[in-house]
């Protein structure tokens, strides 16, 4: 016995049961993987290194990429070894560990990215008051706000799980350890805790999104009246906004907003906000932003620079 159950690990069936599809997902994601460490650390040591960093919405694209680099670590990389092991298992403390680390992570990227869409609204339709109201303080206000949210939303996952009895079988249909497919194994009635999940996770993140769609909204039809060449500019940075809220979102929602359930399509929309999203957050950010550009190109030639000193 341990934990109150019978399971002592977990066997994750994984993205496919065939070594040839295996062996091509373990190519593919070491390349995203290395993408995503790299491309967010570009990210995060470009805007530290230059006076982008004193801006609130910098301020806040440096902690998202910190964040993604976080979230996205802790099921890459176990999902990258298994695809080349013939047995998939993880521990039931390693399984809870992983669920508590991805849920929280996960909660401090999406509260990153409402504070993201305050600052671009207040930017935008209040600009006159915007270094007020955008103080570092209050900025760092609300990342520590984050966190917390971020920890409350997954504490309350875990303790949906954590006391649950699991008798076996224990595959869950997954490469990592998640709510619904936990549910699923345990043998007790779970319909009632299925719908607390529905309302942590599920309504959480839709009530976050629509938030998101008005002040987003608001801000497209505050930009009507602008110049073209502002318009444009508010657009630009807008549009990368709403492409990355989008690309995490939409999967997110897909699966937790449902009634409790496990389908075979869900391993294939995890990807995208585990994988996807991260890995292209730092492209979009930076393919349509000029700020960024310049200050990647003066990171690069200081370090070339460096190494021709020395």
């Amino acid at each position: 016995m341990e934990n109150g159950n019978n399971v002592t690990e977990f066997i994750l069936l994984g993205l496919s049961q065939k070594k040839e599809v295996e062996v091509l997902c373990f190519l593919l994601f070491l390349v995203f993987y290395i993408a995503i460490l790299f491309g967010n650390l570009l990210v995060m040591v470009s805007i530290v290194c230059s006076q982008l960093f004193q801006q609130p919405m910098y301020f806040f694209l440096t902690y998202l990429s910190l964040s993604d680099l976080c979230y996205t670590s802790t099921v890459t990389p176990k999902l990258i070894i298994d695809l080349l092991v013939e047995k998939k298992t993880i521990s039931y403390n390693g399984c809870m560990t992983q669920l508590f680390t991805m849920h929280f992570f996960g909660g401090i990227e999406i509260f990153i990215l409402t504070g993201m869409a305050y600052d671009r609204y207040v930017a935008i339709c209040k600009p006159l008051h915007y270094m007020v109201i955008m103080s570092r303080q209050k900025c760092e206000a609300m990342l520590a706000a984050s966190c917390v949210g971020g920890f409350l939303h997954s504490f309350g996952q875990i303790l949906l799980v954590i006391f649950l009895p699991y008798c076996g079988p224990n595959e869950i249909d997954h490469y990592f350890c998640d709510l619904y497919p936990l549910l699923k194994l345990a043998c007790t009635d779970t319909s009632r805790i299925g719908l607390l999940v529905i309302a942590n996770s599920g309504l959480v993140g839709l009530m976050t999104f629509v938030v998101l769609l008005i002040s987003y909204t608001v801000i497209l039809y505050t930009i009507r009246s602008y110049s073209a060449e502002n318009r444009r500019k508010a657009l630009s940075t807008c549009s990368s906004h709403i492409t990355v809220v989008v690309l995490f979102f939409a999967p997110l929602l897909f699966i937790y907003i449902r009634p409790p359930s496990t389908l075979p399509e869900d391993k294939v929309f995890a990807l995208f906000y585990t994988i996807i999203a991260p890995m292209l957050n730092p492209l979009i950010y930076t393919l349509r932003n000029m700020e960024m550009k310049n200050a990647i190109k003066k990171l690069w030639h200081h370090i070339i620079g460096t190494k021709e000193v020395n």
